[in-house]
């Protein structure tokens, strides 16, 4: 191995995703991936169960630079990496990469927050990721969707991170299902139902709000006919539409914007997006966002 390669690491809440990757061209030459996130280590297991995974990767005399993304630099992770505020740039997150203790040639890439009267948000990972989505889509200035378990809706002008918002969709909706009475159908049926889901965005619009809509997973199933492996689609929907509407209304204008995830989530995404008005969606993999942001942070760190 040589300095033409880098390993870039994802690791969040739920996951562990590492790729060595070629400088030069881009290409991925090998990845790892795992359910060993946050929730799953200590702090103290963060850097040994790191070096074992990249092992194969830097048995070399010069291991290639490893960049890591995400909840790893949480007070909760490996070792705490700052918090900057905006507006930031993909030079500013390089500026401020933190070492990563007890790996050599290992960097911890720093979050952003945002701290207002009015807004008080953090973001840890997702930024690496809309600059990539950036960079991919070649411009300048964009809204950016990025879903997962606290989805993120990042605004970018002039190539800098100006402002975001956090909906914790994907956390609110495992704990709808599995530790409340409308869920209580569907602690066992996951499988994605294309009309539930429908009738879930459908709800979403109902004027009595968010928790009204969710109660209706339990009345649509005593008295309207839908079925226990459903009631987990229609939940999704009600999740899925309510962050998403929310987010028309906070952009009104915006037409078109980029849509960062994995394809399952990505198809559920555009199908809402579409049903409140946004009119373009560029879909971009989360893993090539990913992978595009490093890349970019690796360039500029000196």
């Amino acid at each position: 191995m040589s300095s033409d390669e880098l390993i870039a690491v994802d690791w969040g809440t739920s996951r562990f995703r590492a790729f060595l990757v070629s400088r030069d061209s881009g290409e991925v030459l090998d990845s790892r991936r795992s359910d060993a996130g946050l929730r799953a280590l200590s702090s103290a297991e963060f850097p040994h169960y790191c070096a074992a995974q990249l092992a194969p990767w830097r048995q070399r005399a010069q291991p290639p630079p490893v960049y890591l993304a995400g909840m790893v630099g949480a007070a909760r992770g490996w070792h705490e990496a700052p918090q900057l505020e905006l507006p930031v740039d993909a030079g500013a997150l390089a500026e401020h990469l933190v070492a990563a203790p007890g790996m050599e040639n290992a960097w911890i890439v720093p979050g952003v927050k945002v701290v207002r009267d009015d807004h008080v948000d953090v973001m840890r990972g997702e930024e690496v990721q809309a600059f990539g989505a950036l960079a991919l889509d070649d411009s300048e200035d964009t809204l950016c969707c990025l879903p997962g378990t606290h989805s993120k809706w990042a605004q970018l002008k002039a190539g800098q991170l100006v402002d975001f918002v956090t909906a914790m969709t994907g956390e609110l909706y495992h704990a709808v299902r599995f530790h409340t009475l409308p869920g209580e159908p569907a602690r066992e049926a996951d499988d994605y139902h294309e009309g539930a889901f429908a009738q879930g965005l459908d709800a979403a619009a109902h004027p009595a709000g968010l928790l009204h809509a969710l109660f209706e997973a339990r009345s649509r199933y005593l008295h309207a006919g839908l079925a226990d492996a459903r009631v987990g689609s229609f939940i999704s929907g009600v999740m899925i539409g309510s962050e998403v509407r929310a987010q028309r209304l906070l952009y009104p204008h915006a037409q078109r914007l980029l849509l960062v995830g994995s394809a399952p989530l990505r198809a559920l995404y555009r199908q809402a997006m579409l049903a409140a008005g946004f009119d373009t969606i560029v879909e971009i993999d989360s893993d090539r966002a990913t992978l595009a942001g490093i890349t970019a942070l690796a360039a500029r760190h000196r």
